[in-house]
């Protein structure tokens, strides 16, 4: 999809990611004239894309005029694809959330099954708020990888319950289906941007988000941007190598990597579903808690290898196995910490998120908003 870099396009991100802004600032920012800025102001407030917030602090003259968007300017999807539960929900320009909902991913939900499930909420969701096709800027789409982002394609993702997955074009079938443009990026990628946002007014710049479920999952920023490899590396951390001496050997329980130690999978390892491991941990069971313990300590390790590389400002832990007990979570960080390069010196820290579940669906709206198709901003 063509995606628009128009000054207006500059002006519209800049001023959504901040909030609320004044013409100076935008001045400071944006290389243009003051007579090109205003007459650029007046168009997207005649247009309904900016609205007027009042006026700030005078520093000697007029009190300034300060611009916002304007949060009901469109409609954005956010639409999260895992493995254990998918889940989508209506955002205005704000990324205020409207409406939402989920669904279990299992054996009977195929891709029809599932489009089906997201064309009929997608109508549900527009007749409850009014909307009408006009109105909806687009969907963003945050799936398991591997992923072909550019061609809008789910590669070859594993531990799907249900067949025919592999090689989707979920693009293209979304937007045959639904009439507007859809994004894709791996939900890694898409947590984070959500995040990002949540916690916009801290200005983090480094940041590091690792997803502990069915299997390992990671993005990392840098200055604020997503880094991308040559390939979907969502799920490299999996790959990270713990115990040497194994072959290397993807989906073997025991080819060293770290992935085969710490993850839903390998914690049930084919004795108790994942389900009933949790209520054994919430009894106390002695067995289950150090089981636990062992794979939150080694995902410590794991972090320790990536923030000694990476050095993040803000490390973000989320999943299925990190919110199975406060003690993951705390025995996962002390590790971490514990091995972290020129600590206390260098600290960075450790959180489950602000928006946590709903990390990978928002950020997959955030991603439609700060990249904007062309026909809606020209």
């Amino acid at each position: 999809m063509s995606i628009n870099k128009t000054p207006a396009n500059r002006v519209y991100t800049y001023i959504a990611q901040r909030g609320i802004v004044s013409r100076a600032e935008l001045m400071k920012e944006f290389a243009m004239t003051s007579s090109s800025m205003t007459r650029l102001l007046e168009e997207m407030i005649a247009d309904n894309r900016l609205q007027e917030r009042g006026f700030g602090s005078s520093t000697g003259g007029r009190r300034p005029i300060l611009y916002e968007t304007n949060p009901t300017y469109g409609y954005l999807f956010g639409l999260e694809i895992s493995r254990i539960y998918s889940s989508m929900g209506l955002y205005d320009m704000h990324m205020n959330r409207l409406s939402a909902i989920r669904w279990t991913m299992d054996e009977t939900m195929s891709p029809d099954v599932f489009m089906n499930r997201v064309h009929d909420a997608v109508r549900q969701f527009a007749e409850e708020h009014g909307l009408e096709q006009a109105n909806i800027i687009g969907m963003g789409v945050g799936a398991v990888g591997p992923l072909d982002r550019e061609r809008g394609l789910i590669l070859d993702p594993v531990y799907f319950p249900a067949q025919g997955w592999h090689n989707l074009p979920i693009c293209e079938l979304l937007e045959d289906r639904l009439g507007f443009p859809v994004l894709l990026d791996n939900g890694a990628n898409t947590a984070l941007v959500g995040e990002h946002w949540a916690l916009r007014s801290e200005s983090y710049q480094h940041m590091l988000y690792v997803h502990v479920g069915a299997g390992l999952r990671s993005a990392v920023m840098s200055n604020g941007q997503l880094v991308y490899g040559a390939t979907d590396m969502e799920g490299a951390i999996g790959r990270m190598i713990i115990q040497a001496g194994n072959p290397l050997q993807p989906g073997s329980s025991m080819d060293g990597a770290l992935e085969s130690i710490v993850s839903v999978h390998s914690i049930e390892n084919g004795a108790r579903s994942f389900d009933q491991l949790l209520q054994a941990l919430a009894a106390g069971d002695t067995v289950v808690r150090e089981k636990f313990r062992q794979a939150a300590a080694y995902l410590g390790i794991g972090l320790a290898n990536l923030i000694n590389v990476l050095h993040p400002e803000q490390v973000i832990l989320g999943g299925a196995l990190i919110n199975a007990h406060d003690s993951v979570f705390e025995t996962a960080v002390e590790v971490a910490t514990s091995h972290t390069y020129y600590y206390p010196q260098y600290k960075p820290l450790f959180s489950k998120g602000l928006l946590k579940e709903d990390a990978v669906a928002a950020g997959a709206a955030v991603m439609v908003l700060k990249q904007l198709p062309q026909k809606n901003l020209t």
